[in-house]
């Protein structure tokens, strides 16, 4: 097993990297958002309009898949290497929620590929855009507060190993 200073080393520098991919799914889902208030203006949405959501849907599905390996392989490498470095409670808490939002990945994906946006009117588009962004924005902020807990435990760790110096 690493020593202790590498994991946290690697757990916060994962952190960064998933901040980027947190970034690239919100900043997607702020692409629809700006293209559905762009096209609210006009009365219909044309089939260039809806071919151009659709193509927003398949990028934010993307980017969710990216998150969810990169946060996959995260989990995994935590819950081996930097878990046994913590109490039992700690860990039953930070694997508590990685599985919530495990949770939300998988419902945010089933929202995403649920989107029929083909043949929806102007008012469902709206609806299920508005859906995709609740959702979308609660699972980044589930993610970025879980990042701020785990870094918390990890600078706390790090003083604590600097102190044993």
């Amino acid at each position: 097993m690493p020593d202790t200073s590498a994991v946290i080393t690697k757990v916060i520098s994962e952190h960064h990297a998933i901040r980027g991919h947190i970034k690239l799914v919100g900043d997607t889902v702020n692409d629809i958002e700006a293209l559905v208030t762009l096209e609210r203006a006009h009365a219909e949405w044309t089939q260039s309009s809806i071919t151009a959501l659709i193509e927003k849907q398949n990028r934010m599905q993307q980017a969710m898949s990216l998150l969810e390996q990169g946060l996959k392989n995260h989990f995994a490498f935590e819950e081996d290497a930097l878990l046994p470095l913590l109490g039992e409670l700690l860990a039953k808490a930070i694997v508590h929620e990685h599985h919530g939002i495990s949770r939300q990945i998988d419902g945010a994906k089933t929202m995403l590929a649920n989107m029929k946006l083909e043949r929806a009117e102007q008012r469902e588009l709206l609806s299920q855009k508005s859906e995709a962004q609740g959702i979308i924005n609660h699972l980044c902020q589930s993610v970025e507060e879980h990042t701020q807990h785990e870094e918390t435990i990890m600078n706390m760790m790090k003083k604590a190993l600097q102190g044993n110096t």
